[in-house]
This record gives C-alpha cells, sequence and structure tokens, in this order.
C-alpha cells in the first residue's frame, strides 16, 4: 500500500536520491543530454519503469533538457511510491 513519507524520511532523500531536489512538496530533477533524441530515450526507458510501477511522472522536455517531477496526488505529497520511481530514474540515468 502506498503511503506518505515522514519528515525524517524527506531529511534523508537527498541522501538516498543524489541529483533529486524536494521542492514545493514534490522531489524534482533535470536532465541535459547531447541531443533530443538522447533526451527522448531516456524518456521512453523512464516511461516503461513507470508503467511497471503504476506511478506516472509529471514531466516536460525541450529538445536536449527533461525535468521530471515526482509527487502522489492522490495522498497530497511526497510518496514512498515516488521515492521508489526516483531510485529506478537513476539507475537509468544517474
Amino acid at each position: 500500500m502506498t503511503r506518505l513519507i515522514n519528515d525524517s524520511e524527506l531529511k534523508e532523500l537527498p541522501r538516498i536520491l543524489p541529483g533529486w531536489q524536494v521542492q514545493d512538496g514534490k522531489i524534482k530533477r533535470t536532465w541535459h543530454f547531447n541531443d533530443f533524441s538522447e533526451a527522448f530515450a531516456f524518456m521512453v526507458r523512464v516511461a516503461m519503469a513507470a508503467e511497471q510501477l503504476g506511478h506516472h511522472p509529471d514531466w516536460s522536455n525541450s529538445w536536449n533538457k527533461v525535468s521530471i517531477e515526482l509527487v502522489c496526488h492522490d495522498l497530497g505529497g511526497i510518496s514512498d511510491l515516488d521515492v521508489n520511481l526516483a531510485k529506478q530514474i537513476n539507475q537509468i540515468c544517474p
């Protein structure tokens, strides 16, 4: 069952999720690639991981840049599912 993470877990996020920031009640990260094709390939791999978890990011793409925001809209905050997806995304592109 998906649950919101608590305050002590929230404080640990920068350590366990390198590159991610906690901002505005979400976890966020931006990547820059060499070109649009690399950025889009990354998005496809993230989409496959998100589908497997049944949890989908808020994201944007502009040419070689991909920005991702994770939050559990249903629960109104950052959940353990967001953390799990962020960990998987970090494995796709550290």
